[in-house]
């Protein structure tokens, strides 16, 4: 089966960051995973990769093995792997200036930021992707921004995290039948405000 699609979710590899905010992009390609019985068993094109069909769509599932800083080598590895273009991918990533639970799709954009953003733009030359981002929130007065999207939230702050995952997994179903501006007036609606 050849992917027509890759969805990629941007986090850090190791035990260490698995459950850190900064991983919900991670997060997300797992709740897919599981939802369509996509195995995430292959190591190939900097990333681990489990192809299968979701809504009928033959699509990719990746997370970088880069580490965030340098998502954009994983990026343009799988699209020059399966011959697509930066529109036919999607990646799903945390976001600090929404706030947490929010999930917003785009069609493009700037990073925002966001490392692992600004290594995909810089690897492929244009910010024309689509993407879903899942608000972390704000870091505390006093908290680094890497130590608060390095660090665990608490466990409220997870079950909001984990619904706006569900949701984000649902959107990115939806990317894959429908036109992105019908996505995102469905999930982009209801999203909570900053």
């Amino acid at each position: 089966m050849f992917p027509t699609r890759i969805i990629i979710g941007l986090g850090n590899p190791g035990a260490q960051y698995a459950s850190t905010r900064h991983n919900v992009g991670f997060w997300t390609v797992d709740a897919l995973a599981q939802r369509h019985g996509i195995e995430l068993r292959t190591r190939r094109h900097h990333s681990r990769v489990g192809v299968g069909t979701v809504a009928g769509v033959a699509v990719a599932l990746a997370q970088p093995q880069t580490y965030m800083n340098l998502s954009g080598q994983a990026a343009q590895a799988l699209l020059n792997a399966y011959r697509l273009t930066p529109d036919q991918m999607l990646v799903v990533f945390d976001d600090i200036w929404l706030a947490p639970g929010t999930v917003r799709v785009r069609p493009k954009g700037s990073a925002g930021g966001h490392n692992g953003m600004k290594s995909i733009i810089a690897a492929l030359g244009t910010e024309a992707f689509p993407r879903v981002r899942i608000g972390i929130g704000q870091p505390p007065n006093g908290v680094e921004l890497a130590d608060y999207v390095l660090s665990t939230p608490s466990a409220a702050e997870r079950e909001q995290l984990l619904d706006a995952v569900q949701r984000a997994a649902d959107a990115c179903e939806a990317w894959l039948t429908e036109p992105i501006e019908q996505v995102m007036a469905r999930f982009n609606a209801d999203a909570p405000k900053r």
